[in-house]
């Protein structure tokens, strides 16, 4: 009698234990916040120039046009006065990252600048923009005067270290980190990070101090300004489409 008692009460404890874990609440699920998505600001949307003018002023449809949703420079129209239109964006941006696709038509000469200013007295963005180069690597001339001044390189100073441009005629993409927070600069063209450099510290001075801009006064020294894309005034094709930016 005695065991079946103790039997009884040992099924019972079981019971009253198996019970109390159903009856238990399930512990939340606890759902840990996600980054937030980084987000694009498109620049171009192929559509309309909003956001971007021409440098100094003036017309920008007396040499761009919007063509297959890229904005296209055709400047064998409008060189009988010696004007330049280069474009440059209504707003200024300081750490960012810059995506765009470019093409060339063969001989063709263009450039993508960066804290650019507009200054009455001075008639081009690449007077304060530091430049990084668009370029027909093959039929253009300034492509033999060292790979300082080939696609991608950051103009006079710092060359790419490889050539991974397409052919005329063909898109090729670039991403440029513009990063002054992190003294960090860098190009990746198609995919393929190829130049990369110092800011605003005393290596940048000093690729300055060795380039055809040493005695520029305004050059370079601007962290926040306009982005601009060169028109280098020849009877030439150059495209640009799919303009985005991402503040850092």
């Amino acid at each position: 009698m005695r065991v079946l008692t103790t039997l009884f009460a040992g099924l019972l404890l079981t019971a009253c234990v198996q019970k109390a874990k159903e009856e238990k609440p399930e512990p939340e699920t606890v759902v840990k916040d996600t980054p937030v998505a980084e987000e694009w600001q498109v620049l171009f949307d192929g559509s309309s120039f909003d956001g971007w003018h021409v440098y100094g002023g003036g017309n920008i449809d007396d040499a761009w046009k919007l063509i297959d949703g890229a904005m296209v420079l055709q400047t064998d129209t409008h060189r009988t006065d010696g004007n330049r239109f280069n474009m440059v964006t209504d707003g200024e941006f300081t750490n960012f990252v810059l995506q765009l696709d470019w093409r060339v038509s063969s001989g063709a000469n263009s450039g993508v600048m960066w804290g650019v200013v507009e200054i009455d007295s001075l008639p081009e963005p690449y007077h304060t923009g530091p430049e990084i180069q668009v370029l027909d690597n093959i039929d253009h001339p300034d492509a033999k005067n060292g790979t300082s001044h080939q696609a991608g390189s950051l103009y006079d100073m710092v060359s790419p270290n490889q050539d991974v441009t397409k052919p005329v005629g063909e898109w090729n993409t670039y991403e440029i980190t513009i990063d002054y927070s992190k003294n960090y600069g860098k190009v990746v063209l198609n995919g393929v990070e190829i130049v990369n450099f110092a800011l605003g510290d005393e290596a940048w001075d000093t690729m300055v101090a060795e380039s055809k801009f040493a005695t520029w006064p305004a050059f370079g020294k601007t962290s926040t300004g306009k982005i601009a894309l060169q028109d280098h005034g020849e009877p030439l094709e150059i495209a640009y489409r799919n303009i985005k930016i991402k503040e850092l």
